[in-house]
């Protein structure tokens, strides 16, 4: 059987003269469907959304309404209901019987454990930076920083927490693994909040930009074993200002 992809063998049957036919093989003219479904594009929006909610930012309950979804998305329910169903198998929401569908916020040993891998995964990244990845892409780490040489990042917090996260999934981009890329994609989402919300506690602004310049600078020199090395590093001592200061976790 062929895919939609390409070409189908087909059998048709043509009318030749009245009680006569004859049998014959050849190829369907079909064009492979190129629209998106409506879940797809639901699923991927929601997504997008729930990565930009600061979900570690207050206490209270982030309850989604089924209806208000479906007036914003200007879709019915189904595609919407669809959609939610994924991003529940995937521990991004849950449903509370009687009570609604909530943004799920991890416990604090949970987000520790996932800044662990990711500390694995982003440091093997650094380390492939250095061996594959071409000066001119390397050269990005350091322009994420420009606005911050003459003024501290403290006094630009939310723009830096901004060039924080990307100076880490760039790392990620350059190490040129597409597993590595895959296995942290649904990381982020929970890694990202976190750093967004521990940015500007203990000074870690200040701290952090000086890790990401001698992380920088090991890449530029592709210097393999350091470069791997303070990358992992980095991420672990987040993991360690969370065990310290992060009890709204629990």
């Amino acid at each position: 059987m062929g895919s939609l992809g390409g070409p189908m063998s087909t059998v048709a049957t043509v009318r030749v003269m009245p009680g006569q036919t004859r049998t014959i093989a050849g190829p369907l003219a079909l064009a492979p469907l190129n629209s998106v479904s409506l879940r797809d594009q639901a699923y991927a929006l929601l997504k997008d959304a729930i990565a930009d909610t600061d979900i570690y930012s207050e206490r209270r309950p982030l309850r989604l309404d089924e209806r208000q979804l479906t007036q914003a998305l200007g879709v019915s329910r189904t595609p919407v209901r669809e959609a939610l169903s994924i991003l529940e198998q995937e521990g991004f929401v849950r449903t509370v019987p009687r009570r609604g569908i909530f943004i799920v916020r991890k416990s604090k040993r949970e987000i520790i454990e996932m800044i662990q891998v990711w500390a694995a995964l982003e440091g093997m990244s650094a380390r492939l930076a250095t061996l594959h990845a071409p000066d001119s892409e390397i050269s990005k780490l350091r322009h994420l920083f420009d606005e911050f040489e003459n003024s501290p990042p403290s006094e630009h917090i939310g723009e830096y927490s901004d060039a924080n996260i990307a100076f880490h999934q760039l790392i990620i981009r350059l190490g040129g693994s597409q597993l590595i890329a895959d296995a942290t994609k649904n990381l982020f989402i929970h890694v990202r909040a976190i750093r967004k919300v521990t940015i500007s506690q203990d000074n870690r602004a200040a701290r952090s930009i000086i890790d990401h310049l001698k992380i920088i600078e090991a890449i530029e020199h592709r210097d393999t074993e350091l470069a791997e090395r303070l990358t992992r590093q980095h991420t672990l001592d987040l993991a360690t200002h969370v065990e310290r200061y992060c009890d709204f976790l629990d």
